[in-house]
């Protein structure tokens, strides 16, 4: 092995009491969902990667935050844009009113460029769309390729740090979703985001997957329209379907993005029978616990039969819900739908339903029924040990009861549906 020789450092070592820490403070973006899941703001000298899937918004929503930067943080803001022509993003610019004096544009695929753009702008905020398409001299390879986006990734770390700038890098993926390029571009950054949302829905998404400053599972929701993008601080609303009057086929649950309880309606159908393989279609849901929940269904409650029909099933307003405490209510939805019952427009259904049809416990629960009693929800069934009394936390105006198994929730929806 190579021995290494000592050597002076630049900086010798302090007691962490002497050191302050005002510099790592957080700088609010002004874009307060984003906020939300950057743990308070940018942090200068931080490098921040935002991924996702082409059009989903990744432009428009950091061409917002580097207005708002520029308006409010006292400093100088440069978007450099290796995708699009400085014209192009003044156009996106005037639609979305987000011209500002402080706000600098730059179209360069060279990193040499992008470095020289900041000794002249001397920004306080780099946007960088994307670091897939710079090229940095004196390396092998295409941009985009491994070599060349772990270099630049590499040097703009570097000068991030050494100038504190907060950076942020905008990012491609994947079929499979997930980030493009080496792994250890994740490992070089501070922060990973990844900007989702159906192309079919106004939705957006920013969730958290790598946070230094902050919590690393929360979720930031947009809407998209067309003056641009806005933050939703209460987007529990556009998940729920308001009827006149109770329909069968849906029940609505809490779902947890992160550590935000959004209150998400699911709709079932049962369709004709079928020989063969009947479909089992699903929009927003886990389709192998859907599988799971109908031979539950079937086999444990002995009142419907559903081997030979066809179940769709789908959540409301283009929220995806993967989680197993959104079991029940898919179960309450398709019992409702098969029995023709309908379900309280106020009941609300939270629980993991087991193989034996025992419904079992999940987090947040205290929660989850906070926010469905601050929507107006009256009834709430949930699994053992997981009730107001059992949790010694009061739900304001909810009667909340607790529900071994799906037999038992039949019941109870029933019941409570009928008063």
């Amino acid at each position: 092995m190579r021995s290494v020789a000592p050597r002076a450092p630049g900086e010798p070592a302090r007691p962490i009491a002497s050191i302050s820490a005002t510099p790592a403070r957080a700088v609010a973006t002004g874009v307060s969902e984003l906020d939300r899941v950057l743990g308070g703001g940018l942090v200068p000298g931080s490098v921040v990667l935002l991924a996702g899937e082409p059009g989903v918004g990744k432009s428009t929503l950091l061409l917002d935050v580097a207005q708002q930067w520029a308006a409010g943080a006292g400093s100088n803001s440069l978007i450099v844009s290796g995708e699009e022509s400085v014209s192009q993003v003044r156009l996106r610019a005037e639609r979305m009113n987000t011209l500002h004096e402080r706000l600098y544009l730059a179209a360069e695929t060279d990193l040499a460029a992008v470095l020289g753009h900041l000794d002249a702008v001397k920004p306080g905020l780099l946007v960088l769309d994307s670091v897939q398409t710079i090229a940095a001299p004196g390396n092998d390879g295409v941009p985009g390729g491994v070599t060349q986006v772990r270099a630049v990734t590499a040097a703009l770390v570097a000068v991030a740090k050494e100038r504190n700038i907060a950076t942020v890098l905008v990012g491609h993926v994947t079929k499979d979703g997930n980030v493009a390029g080496p792994r250890v571009l994740e490992h070089l950054v501070d922060v990973v985001l990844h900007f989702e949302g159906d192309k079919h829905s106004s939705l957006r998404l920013v969730r958290g997957l790598k946070n230094r400053f902050g919590a690393a599972d929360e979720v930031g929701c947009f809407e998209m329209n067309e003056s641009g993008i806005a933050s939703l601080p209460d987007p529990s609303g556009l998940f729920l379907t308001r009827y006149a009057e109770p329909v069968p086929g849906t029940c609505v649950t809490v779902a947890m993005e992160g550590r935000r309880a959004l209150v998400t309606e699911v709709q079932a159908l049962i369709g004709a029978t079928v020989a063969g393989s009947p479909r089992r279609t699903v929009s927003g849901l886990d389709s192998a616990r859907l599988a799971m929940v109908l031979a539950v269904l079937q086999r444990r409650t002995e009142r419907m039969a559903l081997h030979d029909k066809e179940v769709f099933a789908a959540t409301v307003g283009g929220i995806r819900v993967v989680e197993p405490a959104a079991d029940l209510a898919v179960a309450l939805a398709v019992a409702s739908a098969g029995l023709n019952l309908s379900m309280s427009p106020r009941l609300a259904a939270i629980g993991e339903v087991g193989l034996t049809g025992e419904v079992r416990r999940v987090g947040a629960v205290p929660r989850r029924l906070a926010e469905a009693a601050r929507l107006g929800f009256k009834y709430a069934l949930v699994p053992p040990g997981c009730g107001p009394e059992s949790t010694g936390t009061p739900a304001a105006g909810m009667r909340v009861e607790e529900v071994s198994d799906l037999r038992t929730a039949l019941h109870w929806a029933a019941r409570l549906s009928a008063e």
